[in-house]
């Protein structure tokens, strides 16, 4: 029993879940934002790169000549910088503009919107030795290795393809302008970098995935961790069985009290007994003085026996009294007219006159 008890089987809860995502614990894979930042940086390098590298090489090459002409001054390198940082950061800059808000858009659509002050607290046991060799030697740190190789193995293997690919292409174009190598060199580039994007985009996809599997499997919960969280959220269930037995004891003291000053039991005939009570003086509307399904309206129904109250059977009254009207309550005004008749005829059995409304 022991053993079950300790056996995570069960799916784990909405407030086990929001416990975990407030302490920062959710599926996130650092791979799947990588790769996602490395392919949005393809494309907007793939947008500006080209005509952007094959002006930064003619301003090389033109600054560069220039240079074997003119006397090497202070001026002229300075000239020379400062057209090349120009280009740089006309390169640089929209990139890395898009890698800023793909980095923000990744790990929202992968975590959602989170704000986690206690993160940004300083916890000591992150900068213990002991804390660390356990971390490092921890079987999911070996676990990343073993799948940073195997990333390591494929980028390897893609970059090979491409390189070999461009190879002959590199070569030949080395006897034309600078702009053509430039454009060459760019392309190889670009194409071999966008090949490991989307290799790196399939495996971060697998992390993702077994990611997700492991966050699920931590999140499993115990026999006893499902009995513990009921107590937190719904109370001692030895405690809520205790007080509905009162409930029950203090409803059927009631009945006992009320079925005997009732003027009708309306029944189904058998399954359903709803008591009915009309002082005009006091009332504005009959009452429903108890009511009961199974055993309880058989004990509605002796009560009234023993008592010399009219049972009369009515199932379509009845079956709406059981379901739309609490003990204690009026009878709607769409019942009105039947219970009315009800009444009526009660009271003829007795000999009674219809009370008139007060």
């Amino acid at each position: 029993m022991a053993d079950q008890d300790g056996e995570k089987r069960f799916s784990a809860s909405e407030s086990r879940r929001q416990k975990a995502r407030e302490q920062g614990q959710v599926v996130r894979s650092q791979d799947l934002a990588s790769a996602a930042l490395l392919l949005a940086a393809l494309a907007v390098i793939g947008y500006f790169g080209r005509p952007m590298v094959a002006d930064v090489a003619e301003v090389l090459a033109k600054s560069l000549a220039d240079s074997e002409v003119e006397a090497f001054t202070i001026e002229s390198a300075s000239s020379l910088l400062t057209q090349t940082g120009y280009f740089t950061l006309m390169a640089v800059g929209p990139i890395m503009v898009c890698m800023f808000i793909c980095a923000i858009l990744v790990n929202i659509l992968q975590t959602g919107p989170m704000l986690l002050p206690d993160k940004l607290m300083p916890k000591f046991s992150n900068i213990s030795p002991m804390q660390g060799i356990k971390r490092l030697l921890a079987l999911p740190n070996f676990m990343r290795l073993g799948f940073g190789i195997f990333k390591l193995a494929v980028i390897s293997v893609v970059a090979a393809i491409c390189l070999y690919h461009w190879y002959e292409a590199v070569l030949a174009v080395s006897q034309f302008g600078v702009a053509a190598v430039a454009k060459v060199i760019f392309d190889a580039t670009f194409f071999t970098c966008l090949w490991i994007g989307g290799a790196l985009f399939v495996l971060a996809a697998f992390d993702f995935a077994f990611q997700w599997w492991k966050h699920e499997q931590d999140l499993m919960m115990t026999e006893q961790e499902m009995r513990d969280e009921m107590k937190e959220s719904q109370g001692d269930p030895q405690v809520i069985a205790r007080r509905r037995q009162v409930q029950r004891q203090l409803a059927m003291q009631r009945m006992q009290s009320d079925v005997p000053n009732s003027d009708v039991i309306v029944t189904n005939p058998t399954e359903l007994a709803i008591a009915i009570k009309y002082d005009p003086q006091t009332m504005a509307a009959p009452i429903v003085s108890a009511k009961g399904a199974g055993l309880l309206a058989q004990k509605i129904r002796r009560m009234g026996l023993e008592h010399g109250i009219a049972i009369v059977e009515r199932k379509p009254l009845a079956q709406a009294l059981y379901k739309n009207v609490e003990v204690g309550h009026p009878v709607p005004s769409e019942q009105y007219q039947a219970v009315a008749e009800v009444l009526r005829y009660v009271y003829q059995l007795e000999g009674r006159a219809m009370p008139d409304a007060a």
